[in-house]
């Protein structure tokens, strides 16, 4: 069992959120480092998927939408948190607190909002 589920951000979540929460220690991914930039939402999601990471997003729209298709399709992925354009530090306390709160397995093919 994986105790802290490891990120991945989408491009629309400012860098410095995954600056903020590897400082407390967190396992994160950005789609910069992943030289995903311009990936649409399908493809973010099926490389976050892959690498077995949750991926954080300001996207609700087309995440609760792909969210769904993964459900009816039998898919599986490792979690997707939305949350709102706040600033960085806002963004990062509140990730933090899920992260704190539920295991990666818990957080396994889950729509959370923070």
């Amino acid at each position: 069992m994986r105790v802290f589920a490891a990120l991945y951000t989408d491009e629309d979540v400012a860098n410095l959120v995954a600056t903020l929460l590897k400082s407390r220690g967190f396992d994160v991914s950005t789609t910069a480092e992943a030289k995903n930039s311009g990936c649409l939402d399908p493809e973010q999601l099926t490389y976050a998927a892959t690498e077995h990471r949750c991926i954080l997003t300001h996207n609700r729209v087309d995440y609760e939408r792909l969210h769904l298709t993964y459900l009816q399709t039998g898919q599986h992925h490792f979690g997707i948190i939305i949350t709102p354009q706040h600033n960085a530090y806002e963004v990062a306390k509140r990730v933090s607190i899920i992260l704190d709160a539920l295991t990666a397995d818990e957080i396994c093919d889950q729509l959370l909002y923070v």
